[in-house]
């Protein structure tokens, strides 16, 4: 039998997986050093189908390392400013800087935001956390609501901070309704994107949206629909009150489906014919052809509401700027696998792994296992 001295490498895992044991959250989880871009997910025990995987998603917390944030109103429409909190690197305007954007009734402090925020932090990256119009607590920032469609409010934030701060290197994360906002800002730009943008990810993101509202109303998706119309009927309640005599809230309790409500407030007070004229001119599904720098989409086949249609699958699959990698398990914004070496959320790393090879000019084509 022929002996072998250890490698360098594997001396080096050795020390890795020592370092992973005494401080399993921060394991050189983001380092240049590590590519984790790719890797197969396996669920968390027990957390095996999509719905444990959706809630234990949202209910385990994430440690939030992100450094003291900067608050910045950036002006998107002459009445409107959105609020974005803002962690910046000692060398803000030469590192690569990551702005997310959350989900429907989310906010900068999802959990989902703040793990994928600290790891980008953890990995060198300045790091912007959006707030859609009205969310995060600034309904008084402007009197319209926030809707699917305003992929523009994520452009003027990244152009603004472009303008202002002197980035060169700037990428999106959205997370289900973010996602469908960055993925239809990236088809708007197409060829035109500013050239600092480098990169964009959708985790989860709805670019089927009438698909994806119906599903919402199957029976097995009710408390998901619940949860969202008890925060929207909310929302404009509060806007009501803050601007009296813009909005009729008289028939806000009758509203039973999220399509019911984005055919009665969203389309009347965002410029809609109706719900499902709102779906069609939002979804980012019209232009995802049109993508034109390297994105990371991320979708599980059993995620319970959000669907990806054939003909979308189709254009994602035939973009040679797009990764789409779509898993058997997942369920929404979650990917919840084992913790080894790590927190375990698998989204966030291979999100973070993919801004860190198209930083250093290498391929980031899907793995085999991705089917495409």
């Amino acid at each position: 039998m022929q002996h072998h001295e250890p490698s360098r490498s594997s001396e080096r895992s050795v020390r890795e997986e020592m370092i992973a044991a005494s401080h399993p959250l921060r394991a050189a989880e983001t380092t240049g050093a590590h590519d984790f871009f790719g890797e197969p997910f396996q669920p968390r025990r027990p957390f095996l189908g999509g719905h444990a995987q959706t809630i234990a998603g949202n209910f385990l917390p994430r440690r939030n390392e992100l450094a003291a944030p900067e608050e910045r109103l950036i002006r998107v429409e002459p009445e409107v400013q959105v609020l974005c909190h803002c962690h910046w690197q000692a060398e803000r305007a030469g590192a690569t800087t990551l702005i997310m954007v959350h989900g429907l009734e989310g906010s900068s402090q999802s959990q989902y935001v703040i793990g994928t925020g600290s790891k980008a932090w953890r990995a060198g990256m300045n790091v912007v956390r959006m707030n859609m119009r009205n969310c995060g607590g600034t309904e008084q920032l402007g009197p319209t609501l926030y809707n699917s469609s305003m992929s523009a409010d994520v452009g003027m934030v990244a152009e603004t901070l472009i303008r202002e701060e002197g980035l060169q290197k700037l990428g999106f994360a959205g997370f289900s309704m973010g996602g469908n906002l960055v993925l239809k800002l990236l088809g708007e730009w197409g060829t035109q994107a500013p050239a600092q943008v480098k990169a964009g990810i959708g985790v989860s993101p709805a670019m089927d949206l009438a698909a994806s509202a119906d599903a919402l109303h199957d029976r097995v998706n009710r408390i998901y629909e619940w949860r969202f119309l008890r925060g929207l009927k909310k929302r404009i309640e509060r806007k009501a009150a803050l601007y009296p005599g813009r909005y009729d809230t008289s028939y806000l309790r009758r509203l039973q489906s999220l399509r019911e409500f984005d055919d009665r407030v969203t389309a009347r007070y965002c410029g809609f014919a109706g719900a499902q004229d709102y779906y069609t001119r939002a979804a980012s599904a019209q232009v995802l052809d049109r993508i034109a720098v390297p994105t990371l989409i991320l979708h599980a086949e059993d995620d319970p509401f959000i669907r990806v249609l054939p003909d979308t699958r189709q254009k994602l699959l035939q973009n040679p700027h797009i990764t789409y990698l779509e898993t058997a398990h997942g369920g929404h914004c979650a990917f919840l696998t084992e913790p080894n070496g790590y927190d375990g959320r698998w989204a966030e790393r291979q999100a973070i792994a993919f801004v860190q090879r198209v930083e250093r000019g290498e391929s980031v084509a899907a793995p085999d296992w991705a089917g495409s």
